[in-house]
């Protein structure tokens, strides 16, 4: 078990924590404390990978534990964002759908014998909705001390549909590019 797989599954570990406290613990702390371990969990995605590249620690284990932790991550809070009414469940599916998709998809390349890497659009996806995510969690601390910021409101809703359509982007990408691997007959 290597530093990178170790990163990986503290980023598993973090996901029900980061859960908990932004959904069944009220108040400002557990707010911020969402933030915190989101951000860390987040940190850990980037440094697990480049670890990982720059010391040739990659293993079949991080080829496929990573993405998964990094959808546990991203999930999870959608799925918190949405049932408290923060964010539309449209986002919140589409985003889902996508990620379905896409996994079901390289399970079937894996089948082939191909492994589909993360493509510069799967990249952008995943900063862009980390980054709305973080957006969306500072707004919930500002509510949390009654603070109000309709502009910091607007732009965070508008960088969650920019993910949106990113996300959508690199889905299409992600089929386009291996839809040999797709037989309809």
């Amino acid at each position: 078990m290597n530093l990178p797989n170790k990163l990986t599954i503290l980023r598993m570990i973090m996901v029900p924590v980061f859960f908990v406290f932004m959904v069944n613990v009220p108040g400002s702390w557990a707010a911020i404390t969402a933030l915190v371990l989101f951000c860390v969990a987040s940190l850990t995605d980037a440094l697990d990978g480049h670890i990982a590249r720059s010391r040739n620690l990659i293993t079949n284990f991080g080829k496929f534990m990573d993405p998964i932790a990094d959808k546990l991550l991203v999930t999870s809070a959608l799925i918190g964002f949405t049932a408290t009414g923060i964010l539309n469940p449209w986002a919140t599916l589409i985003i889902l759908s996508r990620e379905f998709i896409v996994t079901a998809f390289r399970i079937v390349a894996m089948g082939e014998g191909v492994v589909i890497a993360a493509s510069n659009w799967g990249k952008l996806k995943t900063i862009t909705q980390m980054v709305a995510i973080i957006m969306l969690l500072i707004s919930n601390i500002l509510k949390t001390f009654e603070i109000s910021f309709a502009l910091y409101d607007i732009i965070s809703l508008v960088v969650v549909w920019i993910s949106v359509v990113i996300t959508i982007i690199s889905g299409w990408d992600y089929i386009y590019k291996n839809k040999k691997l797709i037989s309809l007959k």
